[in-house]
């Protein structure tokens, strides 16, 4: 995974705009995979990011990169508690919700939806996804929107100028730790 791919799909959370993105990525060999995370791990941390990979695959990873201190606060919101307590999740405890996020990827027959309260989607905007079954959304941008139509809009916009921004950041030479926001 490279530091540029980080950006290109993840800027928003790295400008501190969002609590996370999820993305797949190509991978050679494991160990190497591993190690290049913990890397990662070591140079964004300090700025309040963390990287895991959540579902680990035979050439592909589904990464899940974070804001701790951001998750923490979405998921200790009534809507949000209540949506992850119908699904077994412990709200008490960010990170046992993150490893019970993590079990559900891998045992669950279907892809546990409520992943949009990890990375930062309204409660109501998941809930409406789950209960009409992605169908009947009034727009889709980074999420399907069920609630807030203008407010999700704007979102999406701040969202697609952080890419921008950022994409041509790195391409002018700055490094991901220059491009992360310390919260």
């Amino acid at each position: 995974m490279s530091d540029e791919m980080i950006i290109r799909h993840c800027s928003p959370t790295l400008a501190g705009l969002k609590t996370g993105n999820v993305f797949n990525c190509p991978y050679n060999d494991k160990e190497e995979l591993l190690t290049s995370v913990r890397s990662l791990n070591r140079r964004l941390m300090p700025k309040g990011v963390r990287v895991i990979p959540l579902r680990i695959s035979a050439d592909r990873v589904l990464l899940y990169i974070y804001r701790p201190d951001k998750l923490k606060s979405d998921l200790a919101a009534n809507d949000a508690a209540q949506i992850l307590k119908e699904y077994g999740y412990s709200v008490e405890n960010c990170e046992k919700c993150v490893v019970m996020l993590r079990k559900r990827l891998h045992e669950a027959e279907e892809f546990p939806h409520e992943i949009g309260l990890f990375l930062g989607y309204p409660p109501e905007d998941v809930r409406g996804f789950i209960e009409n079954h992605a169908e009947g959304y009034k727009c889709v941008g980074c999420w399907k929107v069920y609630g807030d139509e203008k407010s999700a809009r704007k979102q999406f916009e701040r969202y697609k100028k952080c890419t921008d921004v950022y994409c041509s950041q790195w391409a002018g030479g700055k490094s991901i730790e220059r491009l992360t926001v310390a919260v």
